[in-house]
């Protein structure tokens, strides 16, 4: 697996960033990312705290199968930038599975600071695309991923049954 190189060209400096809740589907207690740090044409990096009130969390923190899910959201960060940077709205994606997720720690102990970096490895016409994935806790990579996701061209028609 490729590890995700750093961002090349951001689309838009720190400060400009959009808030996550505009490029993200997730919300209230489901939205794990806090904040979008960079993004680019082929790459995205975000941050997330670990809070003691979040759902999974436990007495030893957030369990570390979770950060597929952090990897994803980060994801659906990159994909909302896109899409607004063509003038559209954010759509729905699906997360299809991973391939060799590994976690070098058990949890992800409350007050962490985890970055997440993403970075499209292919992408296809039909909306399938994969990405290599590494999640960093207080400035360390602990996990990695290559994650696979879907983002059909209409989502409601897909949940629908009426796409194939």
């Amino acid at each position: 697996m490729t590890a995700p190189e750093p961002l090349s060209k951001p689309l838009q400096g720190r400060e400009r960033m959009p808030p996550v809740a505009e490029v993200v589907p997730h919300a209230g207690a489901m939205r794990l990312i806090d904040e979008l740090l960079e993004a680019d044409a082929t790459a995205c990096a975000a941050r997330a705290t670990v809070r003691p009130t979040q759902l999974f969390v436990d007495d030893a923190g957030m369990p570390a199968w979770i950060g597929i899910e952090y990897m994803a959201q980060t994801i659906a960060a990159w994909a909302g930038v896109q899409a607004r940077g063509s003038g559209c709205k954010p759509g729905p994606g699906f997360l299809l599975g991973s391939r060799r997720y590994v976690s070098d720690v058990a949890a992800f102990p409350v007050g962490s600071e985890l970055t997440v970096r993403v970075h499209l490895e292919t992408s296809g016409d039909d909306g399938l695309s994969m990405f290599a994935c590494t999640l960093a806790m207080d400035g360390r990579e602990v996990a990695r991923a290559t994650v696979s996701v879907f983002q059909p061209a209409d989502a409601q028609a897909f949940i629908e049954g009426q796409q194939t």
